[in-house]
């Protein structure tokens, strides 16, 4: 198809439910409407509940970021309380939440991403044999060795949190237990296979040497591994310069502790970073369907619109920072804390290929914390203290999931939860128009996506959808 209106979804490879619309005209597209089109209503089933329901409900959102959910309801908690967690407990939580997120992202590359270069419809490029012994669905190599790497780091969730997805481990004040010195040398055992694992197949070379990257020029000649592989590819599809995002970028601050987290809290506008003001936050109702107006998270409703009424197409709302749209996500996740290749990579064009090398940037970066992490555990230390969740109060809760800024913001009266919010990162992402007729940052990007052809599912808006990596039951919660 070369002209006209398309729609494209279910996608596969791809959590949860998605649909795009898009329109046609001379072998592009030109506008794209994106629908989240499965309502869950988790911030209405809390309502009424005791507030620590919040730690036990919502990492059901999602099976495969639960320990995200986890994290940003135990820290809401502990702001309504006033509270913070112990030194060693926020370690914990950390390395709990580090493993989750680096096996994230290495699904999303080997199972997610990679697969689409397998197959025919890129059959005579140089790497396509390659691309199909290694990333065919379910057969390729790198797949099969991914899965088993990935099982055995999961075991960490394991030792520290009891197990994986829903743990209970993290709370307000902490995690429920002390590792002991024999599972703190488990732990350190278990991250030196796992850099075996990225330092012999994914990079082929020692993780240092890959973070020490600072120029596209520099990524360009990475030729080791699978990353070298994947950099082969875009430069022969030339990915950098599809699905170009807006430029501008969001990070909550990456694994908080007293000291201030490991990746930095803060906004990337115009070519520099600027301080983030949560309160200029605002959810935009006009497309999605809800009943109500926009407002902070904080004063928000979910109240579905059961009539479905235009001009809304999306149960997603839409998320506005100071009436600006927002990327967020591994790859803003390193521009907002200055990682140089990030920033160049921002500066040259941010598309498909930035996004997909900050995963890898960022897996190799959380990797090299995981061990300083554990080396830094002192199972002799105090993991938790007790926190009395206030009868009345309100909290804040921002992480970063493997996907970017998630926020919870919970309203406690009379013991009961009166009010809770979610923003999830593909809330950001995949959010539709808002009162102002501005798309969201996928329906931007997906603007001059080419479409050969005889295409009901064009192949580039599928490498622009999953370089963002949805996660569409989280979004929707």
């Amino acid at each position: 198809m070369t002209e006209g209106k398309l729609i494209v979804g279910p996608f596969n490879r791809v959590e949860g439910d998605l649909e795009i619309k898009l329109d046609v005209a001379d072998g592009a597209v030109t506008s794209a409407h994106v629908n989240s089109p499965l309502y869950r209503g988790f911030e209405q089933m809390l309502l009424g509940k005791d507030p620590r329901d919040a730690l036990t409900i919502t990492p059901r959102i999602c099976g495969i970021c639960s320990i995200s959910q986890s994290a940003a309801a135990a820290r809401a908690l502990a702001d309504a309380a006033g509270a913070k967690p112990t030194p060693q407990g926020e370690i914990a939580t950390a390395i709990l939440h580090g493993v989750e997120n680096i096996s994230d992202h290495l699904t999303h590359f080997n199972l997610f991403f990679m697969p689409d270069f397998a197959r025919p419809v890129y059959e005579g490029r140089s790497w396509h044999s390659r691309a199909i012994r290694r990333f065919t669905a379910i057969e390729g190599s790198a797949i099969r060795q991914s899965v088993e790497a990935r099982a055995k780091l999961l075991h960490i969730v394991g030792l520290l949190g009891g197990k994986w997805p829903h743990t209970l481990a993290i709370q307000p004040g902490g995690v429920t237990r002390a590792p002991t010195e024999t599972e703190k040398i488990r732990i350190e055992v278990t991250l030196r296979a796992f850099r075996r694992y990225l330092e012999d197949v994914l990079f082929d070379a020692k993780l240092e040497d890959f973070v020490a990257l600072q120029s596209p020029s520099a990524l360009a000649e990475w030729s080791s591994g699978d990353a070298g592989l994947f950099m082969e590819v875009a430069a022969d599809l030339d990915l950098a310069t599809m699905g170009t995002g807006s430029g501008r970028y969001l990070s909550f601050g990456a694994y908080p502790s007293q000291a201030g987290p490991a990746f930095a809290q803060g906004l990337w506008i115009n070519g520099a970073r600027q301080p983030l003001d949560t309160n200029a936050i605002a959810e935009d109702l006009s497309h999605a369907w809800m009943l109500g107006s926009a407002a902070h998270p904080a004063k928000g409703q979910t109240l579905p619109d059961e009539e479905m009424n235009d001009p809304a197409y999306s149960w997603c709302k839409a998320p506005r920072l100071a009436g600006q749209t927002i990327e967020t996500g591994a790859f803003a996740r390193q521009v907002v804390d200055g990682h140089p290749l990030a920033i160049a990579l921002a500066k040259q064009g941010n598309g498909v290929l930035a996004r997909v090398a900050g995963r890898l940037l960022e897996l190799a970066l959380t990797q090299i914390q995981l061990e300083q992490w554990a080396a830094a555990l002192n199972p002799d230390a105090r993991f938790m203290d007790t926190v009395t969740i206030p009868t009345n109060g309100i909290g804040e809760g921002l992480v970063e999931a493997a996907r970017g800024a998630l926020g919870h913001w919970i309203k406690i009266e009379d013991g009961r939860i009166a009010g809770y919010q979610i923003i999830a990162p593909t809330t950001w992402n995949f959010s539709p128009r808002d009162a102002h007729g501005i798309p969201g940052p996928v329906e931007a990007a997906l603007e001059g996506a080419p479409v050969l052809p005889g295409e009901d599912t064009p192949i580039a808006v599928q490498h622009i959808v999953r370089s963002f990596d949805p996660c569409m039951v989280c979004t929707v919660h």
